[in-house]
Order: structure tokens, then C-alpha cells, then sequence
């Protein structure tokens, strides 16, 4: 079975913003990247988004301009719940608080947020609960680099601690066979 990791376009908040669950727009114009996103997919799929606008825009794209009928939005794709530190800078955060979850950003919580433990454990129920071999369509996920990450860890038998080992641009699309 075809599945097709799409990570969301680059978003408005400027670099160096922790925005995680934050309902951040897309830099415009997108126009063309979005055209590029779309050549790598198939024209008929079943579209899964996460709720956050930077992605179901592009995911309103991709089914307005395919046979796709539909987009199934899961609030299990959200990226990371960055709790107190969402839309800070990086480096306003107390070193204190986030030296300790950048030793081990796996197990330890963000303040009022999650562990990328916690982030694995939704992609995963996700993945259980709605990727099948049964489909006889390919699957079309449009999510966040965290979400990504975690699905690129499980399908190549990799610890999570290795995540954020190799990069991951705005716009990729990953295409894998499960």
C-alpha cells in the first residue's frame, strides 16, 4: 500500500518561534509549491489532515484539485503540544526549563505540554486505528514535522531519539510502501 507523507508549507510565524499546536497560517504566495506537493500525488486517494490550518489549507488544495472526495481531519496528526512555551522564542525560555527537555526530549514533558513520547503514542494509535492493508487506495497524510518523524522512526525501525537526525523542509512529500 502507497502511503504519502506530506509535511504542511512554511508557516507566518518567524523562525525561532516555538508554535507546535498553535493555529498558525502559511506564508503565501503558495501557489507554486503547492503545485509541486500536488505532482507527487496520486489523483485519487484517501486525504487525511490535521486540524491546524497550515495543513488543511494545503489539504483543501490537494482535494480540490484531485478526485478526492473528501479529507479526514485527526486531531492525533497535530503536531507536538508545546504547552507554556507555545509562540515563545526558543531562547526566551528559561535555559533551567528547557535544558532538561532538550537532554531528552523523548521522555520529558514540555511544561503544560507533551513528551514526543506522548506524540509517538497518538501517531501510532492513528496508524493502528486507520492505515490498513485493507485499503485499496493509496493514503495521502498532510501533518507536521513531529507527526512525520514519528511515522519515519516506526516504518524504519528506528528510536525516537534519532527523530530529528536528518532534515525535513516544509512542502516534502515522503512516499512509502507498508
Amino acid at each position: 500500500m502507497e502511503v504519502y507523507l506530506v509535511r504542511h508549507t512554511e508557516t507566518v510565524c518567524e523562525k525561532g518561534i516555538c508554535y507546535g499546536q498553535s493555529d498558525v497560517g502559511i506564508r503565501e504566495p503558495y501557489d507554486t509549491v503547492f503545485e509541486s506537493i500536488l505532482n507527487q500525488l496520486p489523483s485519487d486517494a484517501i486525504l487525511y489532515s490535521s486540524p491546524l490550518q497550515r495543513c488543511v489549507i494545503l489539504a483543501n488544495h490537494i482535494k480540490e484539485n484531485t478526485k478526492i472526495e473528501s479529507i479526514i481531519e485527526d486531531t492525533r496528526l497535530m503536531e507536538m503540544n508545546f504547552g507554556d512555551w507555545e509562540l515563545k522564542r526558543w531562547d526566551a525560555i528559561p535555559r533551567e526549563v528547557l535544558d532538561p527537555w532538550m537532554e531528552d526530549f523523548v521522555t520529558v514533558n514540555v511544561p503544560n505540554g507533551e513528551s514526543f513520547v506522548d506524540l509517538d503514542y497518538r501517531v501510532q494509535e492513528f496508524l493502528d486505528n486507520e492505515i490498513s492493508e485493507t485499503h485499496l487506495k493509496p493514503i495521502i497524510i498532510v501533518a507536521h514535522s513531529g507527526i512525520i518523524r514519528s511515522i519515519l522512526c516506526k516504518i524504519n525501525n528506528l528510536p525516537l531519539q534519532e527523530a530529528f537526525n536528518a532534515p525535513l523542509d516544509y512542502g516534502v512529500v515522503i512516499k512509502l510502501e507498508m
